[in-house]
């Protein structure tokens, strides 16, 4: 992979500013037009409109919480903080919102472009960790799940064995997997119709 195919094109992208009418407003939107993307700024709240833009450049010095159309930390883009001020109080309010990079004040155009791919490929690094942490649990959870049904299978005086092969042919008569087999033996143990005993192979 070459240097060039790293670096994602930003051609026809959406990004608004969440900032006061002011001077770092209008040179944040001429070079968002000079690199090729569509620029929009809004003040003092976001439309729920935003939602499908590519990016949100936003004030972390007089920003607050309700002016975003979803909650801290869980913006459905990459956002860029626009700092001025080094109050801690006010870095840790940009943090809360996961910032993916940021810009001191004055803005010029030098670090718009740098800030874009930086925050692109910091937000895609989380939503990545996030889906295989995601996966991670549900993989557990669906092995506490067919261990819970082997045990309960296990009732009759079957082997481990035994039971999770009893297990296995469930889920071949049902025609699903080996996990849901074992969510729906769980949940006929807990109190769903049995009458019929299929759990009981």
């Amino acid at each position: 992979m070459t240097r060039r195919d790293r670096i994602p094109n930003l051609g026809g992208s959406r990004a608004v500013v969440l900032h006061k009418p002011h001077a770092n407003t209008a040179v944040i939107l001429r070079q968002l037009a000079a690199i090729g993307l569509e620029g929009e700024a809004f003040w003092p709240d976001l439309p729920t409109s935003v939602l499908s833009a590519d990016f949100v450049f936003f004030d972390a010095d007089l920003c607050f919480d309700e002016q975003f159309p979803w909650a801290p930390g869980e913006a459905p883009m990459p956002m860029v903080a626009l700092i001025g001020s080094e109050a801690p109080g006010r870095i840790e309010w940009a943090l809360r919102h996961r910032a993916d990079a940021h810009l001191v004040k004055p803005v010029g155009p030098a670090g718009i472009y740098s800030a874009l791919l930086i925050a692109r490929q910091g937000f895609d690094l989380r939503q990545r960790q996030a889906r295989q942490i995601a996966d991670l649990e549900r993989q557990v959870a669906e092995r506490r799940t067919i261990v819970a049904a082997t045990l309960i299978l296990m009732e009759g005086g079957k082997s481990e064995g035994d039971a999770f092969a009893a297990l296995r042919l469930l889920a071949m008569s049902w025609q699903i997997t080996v996990e849901a087999a074992a969510r729906r033996v769980c949940d006929l143990k807990n109190g769903e119709d049995r009458r019929d005993g299929s759990y009981r192979h």
